[in-house]
């Protein structure tokens, strides 16, 4: 069995496990997997930027509540549906990560993880300083009667959990597929020699580019469905935490592994609630375990079966 038939069974092997979890989950875990695979498109989104392209941004926040407010506002203010509306917040993802990508990328190094950190809080001040519409940190709800998507209501459960997983399917093998393709491979040679891939006549800085513009866009995606499917939108969302966390799935799953933000974004959200409803000071022992695992598996979980057992793993 060659390796591209064990990366495809392997995609579309979690994605049916995905399916059949919903008949048979909790209510109260149904909701967190649900969340979780929202938010693991957002991580699939920085691992292109950061696993395979060698870009470390701390402003991806930027890009998710971009997408978030851009769709929730087109509700709110002025009565859109979800589906025009997700196509909003897409577009809005697109021209902010053009116009920072284009900004940003005239540096390199820690002076690009310091200029998208600053472009990122400029965002979360702009959304603040406009509560009249944006609600700052207090946010708006996006009220039940709006979320009817193609005739299905987002609210249900059930309608919920399909539609993340629909997202999270075609983003898990839209990313399976980029990485895998010459364009894929080019990212990878950035990352691991830049000025080799610029010798062998490659315009490093396009490419990086499009990294970015790919990795806003499947972000803010990300981000307006989020908005759109559990009914908030808040600034919270576009603060430095959530560029934080992005960065820590994808080192817990591994970075520059297709499915490692899924499972480093699971690890972490059932890590935080079961700690959380044993300790108060639970972040104490996260941020322990973190450590713990960052020390002796530093590839990331993902990262450390393909190193050990599965070099096929993309």
């Amino acid at each position: 069995m060659n390796s591209f038939v064990k990366q495809l069974m392997l995609h579309v092997g979690l994605i049916a496990l995905l399916f059949l979890l919903q008949f048979v989950l909790p209510d109260y875990h149904h909701s967190i997997v649900a969340r979780v695979m929202v938010v693991s498109v957002y991580a699939l989104g920085y691992n292109i930027l950061f696993g395979y392209t060698g870009l470390l941004s701390l402003g991806h926040a930027m890009f998710f509540a971009a997408g978030m407010y851009a769709a929730g506002l087109m509700v709110k203010q002025f009565g859109w549906t979800p589906g025009p509306a997700l196509a909003a917040g897409l577009v809005g993802a697109i021209l902010t990560s053009v116009i920072v990508g284009f900004l940003a990328l005239r540096t390199s190094g820690v002076a690009f993880m310091i200029l998208t950190l600053m472009f990122s809080q400029a965002f979360y001040l702009l959304i603040v300083h406009f509560q009249k519409y944006t609600g700052a940190d207090s946010g708006f709800v996006i009220q039940p009667a709006d979320r009817i998507l193609a005739g299905l209501n987002l609210t249900d459960p059930t309608v919920s959990y399909f539609t993340a997983l629909l997202l999270f399917a075609t983003c898990l093998i839209l990313t399976w597929r980029i990485v895998v393709s010459p364009f894929g491979r080019v990212l990878v040679g950035i990352r691991e020699n830049e000025e080799r891939v610029r010798m062998l006549g490659y315009n490093v800085t396009s490419y990086k580019l499009l990294g970015v513009v790919l990795s806003g866009s499947m972000s803010g995606l990300s981000g307006a469905f989020y908005g759109l499917l559990f009914g908030y939108v808040g600034a919270t969302f576009a603060s430095v935490q959530y560029s934080i966390f992005p960065l820590l799935w994808v080192l817990l799953g591994g970075a520059g592994t297709v499915i490692g933000p899924f499972i480093g974004a699971l690890f972490m959200f059932y890590l935080i609630d079961l700690m959380s409803a044993v300790l108060p000071a639970y972040m104490v022992f996260v941020g322990a375990a973190l450590v713990i695992l960052i020390l002796f598996a530093r590839l990331g979980i993902v990262g450390e079966i393909r190193r050990r057992y599965a070099p096929w793993l993309p």
